[in-house]
């Protein structure tokens, strides 16, 4: 079975309540993430798998990307959130910026 990544599916895949604000959130993201649909797939196996470290991928507060972040305050489990990220990047060519003194990235956009 496909599902079909409509910004809409995107939203419920991650959580979110599908309402104006969000909907139109997530559109800009699509729009100001260069490459999107080559990775789009990937980002519901990296959210789930990120869960496992207290991640999550979610849409950014302060800007129009989506971001990849933990709460994880242990060592052990934020390097292998990290490593994790690292990898899945790295597999998928996607372009991040990490957020300063945070265990957050954004994701840019493919390489």
């Amino acid at each position: 079975m496909n599902i079909e990544l409509t910004p809409e599916n995107l939203l419920i895949q991650l959580g979110y309540p599908v309402k104006e604000a969000t909907l139109a959130q997530m559109e800009r993201i699509v729009a100001n993430t260069p490459g999107f649909e080559k990775f789009a797939k990937h980002l519901l196996t990296l959210n789930d798998e990120v869960k496992r470290f207290g991640g999550i991928v979610g849409l950014s507060n302060s800007k129009d990307y989506l971001k990849v972040k933990t709460d994880a305050t242990e060592p052990a489990e934020v390097e292998a959130f990290t490593e994790y990220v690292t990898q899945w990047v790295e597999k998928y060519k996607v372009a991040l910026e990490k957020v300063e003194g945070k265990n957050t990235y954004y994701i840019l956009g493919h390489q």
